[in-house]
């Protein structure tokens, strides 16, 4: 569910879930400018974009996203493949990083779960559903292969140059081919089908 129908259904879970969600957002790009980094290129280094600072990441609409829609998205860290001495593995570990954050946060909030043996019903439960909830979508919804979403960045890195050039030729369109198959529900499908096999993986991990 979205921040805004969680708030009028349990605003305590509201209240308690805000930041560790608007974090979820802000540690999906933190992971892509940290992975460049440790590969060599210091560029969001360098512009203040590996910081835990909510204001240097959070994008109006994408917040706002998150509030309606359970999901949303930040600035994109700035990264220079230039910078990383094999520009084809650069591109995959950094576009895969954000994705493995989300899924990773969603693991952990799962364990917490099961760890605490918290009731099915109430606030405690409604925070760790809402948490690992929203950070699977985050990572389901990335995984889709169009640009500017990391899936079509690690697509690109596995790819022929034809697909590369026609991926990089409708990124500058992408956002508005995103919104409107989001609003016709033609991604539904996909979505849902990358969110069962997070879901599976994360199951293995799960005690």
């Amino acid at each position: 569910m979205g921040l805004f129908k969680l708030l009028m259904n349990d605003p305590i879970a509201f209240l308690l879930l805000v930041i560790p969600l608007l974090y979820s957002v802000v540690i999906h790009e933190v992971a892509h400018g940290w992975v460049a980094y440790r590969m060599g290129d210091p560029t969001a280094k360098w512009l203040g974009r590996l910081s835990l600072n909510p204001l240097k990441h959070l994008d109006p609409i994408g917040t706002l996203m998150l509030f309606l829609a359970g999901f949303g998205w930040a600035k994109p860290v700035p990264v220079n493949l230039n910078n990383i001495p094999n520009r084809r593995k650069g591109l995959i570990f950094v576009s895969s990083a954000g994705i493995l954050a989300n899924i990773l946060l969603a693991f952990v909030a799962l364990f917490l779960y099961g760890l605490l043996g918290l009731p099915s019903f109430g606030t405690g439960a409604v925070f760790i559903y809402t948490l690992a909830h929203i950070n699977i979508t985050l990572a389901a919804l990335n995984l889709i292969p169009i640009p500017p979403l990391d899936g079509s960045k690690i697509l690109m890195g596995f790819a022929p140059a034809e697909t590369r050039y026609f991926l990089s030729r409708i990124e500058p369109y992408g956002f508005f081919i995103i919104i409107g198959l989001l609003f016709l529900g033609l991604l539904n499908p996909l979505i849902t089908l990358f969110r069962q096999i997070i879901i599976a993986l994360i199951k293995i991990f799960l005690p």
